[in-house]
């Protein structure tokens, strides 16, 4: 996959981790920090962020379809990631303005892959089909422990959230490896840590990599 050149000024920041992990407050807090900078910015969910998208959000995480079989959970879930691109992510970073996404590809690879067990290789060249071969150039995986997601979370929301512990400690697992494998991208937080403690967190890796101002 091919990441924007480190000269441009607009990046592409994805957030991610299991249900629970605090990734969307996050992926919030960052982009409320670009602009305390005086950057530009847009946050995007996934599933999600486009009319097309969230309409197959919607089928994704309907309770009533527990029926859907893995391989077709992939699909749409890469099928919302491609609209996504091409119509907000994409023309946004051509106008430089940072592009902060609460879940992106690995997304993919760590819950279909991990969670329901399909073919890694298989989802990898599924992703790079779906995304025009675009890849964040900075990854924060916010890494709790499965036990302690569950307590955090009030209810259970969707199909997905549902899943039991083993589902989530597989997805765990998942983006730990992946973490390991690009570790030039992917940065694992502590997630256990305040969420101030995390933010700063994040925010010193930025500021290591782009310069950015205190």
């Amino acid at each position: 996959m091919t990441q924007m050149s480190t000269s441009d000024k607009a990046r592409f920041i994805s957030f991610e981790g299991i249900d629970g992990s605090g990734k969307s407050t996050q992926a919030k807090l960052f982009l409320d920090r670009l602009i305390q900078e005086d950057r530009e910015g847009i946050l995007v969910r996934e599933p999600g962020g486009t009319p097309i998208s969230e309409a197959i959000r919607h089928v994704l995480l309907t309770k009533g379809n527990r029926q859907m079989v893995a391989r077709t959970e992939a699909l749409l879930m890469t099928a919302s990631r491609s609209q996504l691109t091409k119509e907000v992510i994409l023309p946004n970073l051509g106008q430089n303005r940072w592009v902060i996404a609460d879940r992106y590809a690995d997304s993919t690879l760590a819950y279909q892959g991990g969670g329901r067990e399909l073919n890694l290789d298989w989802l990898q060249d599924l992703n790079k089909f779906a995304t025009y071969d675009l890849e964040p150039n900075v990854t924060f995986v916010i890494d709790i422990l499965p036990k302690e997601a569950l307590r955090r979370r009030e209810q259970t929301e969707d199909r997905i959230e549902e899943e039991g512990i083993a589902f989530q400690k597989r997805v765990r697992r998942t983006y730990l490896d992946l973490a390991q494998q690009y570790s030039d991208r992917i940065i694992v937080i502590d997630g256990h840590k305040s969420r101030e403690i995390i933010q700063n967190n994040i925010w010193d890796e930025i500021k290591r990599r782009y310069f950015l101002t205190q």
